[in-house]
């Protein structure tokens, strides 16, 4: 059983850490999309929508899809004065209980408020208000279900860990 919920989370950190490194690509096409703008807007006179929507796109994607892993990566805020000098169980407790009671909660409440309303935008494609805007409002929105997905899933592994180490007893844990 043990062997078994560790490659239950060491897969969900895989699937985490590829999507966070495909996402982390998002950085580098807002940087150069934005000094596009810039230079469109400023030495050649003329803008473009889709691409300042392209930017807004991409920065959601940097985030949402990148936020699991953060997590994973122990990169998040902590706002906790117990956890930087807890041990290793106090650690894994305060982990497990920010999973249970915070984090899954707030995936699960996440994906199924804003299942109906992605569904709607692409029942009728949602695209841009915008005449020249991006098509592609639907397929934004959709980001936000993988990131309740993604950072549910990441709480379900860090909850597994926090579990196997406190199934140990401490004195199997200091050898």
């Amino acid at each position: 059983m043990r062997n078994t919920t560790v490659r239950i989370a060491d897969e969900i950190d895989r699937i985490t850490a590829a999507v966070g490194r495909i996402a982390t690509w998002c950085s580098l096409y807002v940087v150069i999309a934005e000094f596009a703008v810039v230079v469109f807007r400023y030495a050649l006179g003329f803008g473009s929508i889709r691409l300042q929507e392209s930017v807004l796109y991409a920065h959601a994607g940097l985030f949402m899809l990148a936020a699991a892993w953060t997590l994973q990566n122990d990169g998040h805020v902590r706002v906790d004065i117990f956890y930087a000098r807890g041990s290793v169980r106090a650690r894994a407790a305060i982990d497990l209980l920010g999973a249970i009671v915070f984090l899954l909660p707030f995936a699960a409440v996440l994906f199924a408020l804003t299942l109906p309303y992605v569904e709607r935008s692409w029942y009728i494609f949602e695209a841009s208000p915008q005449p020249s805007g991006l098509p592609l409002v639907y397929l934004l929105k959709t980001v936000i279900l993988v990131f309740a997905g993604l950072i549910g899933l990441q709480g379900v592994a860090q909850a597994i860990r926090a579990v196997l180490i406190l199934s140990v007893s401490p004195r199997q844990q200091s050898h």
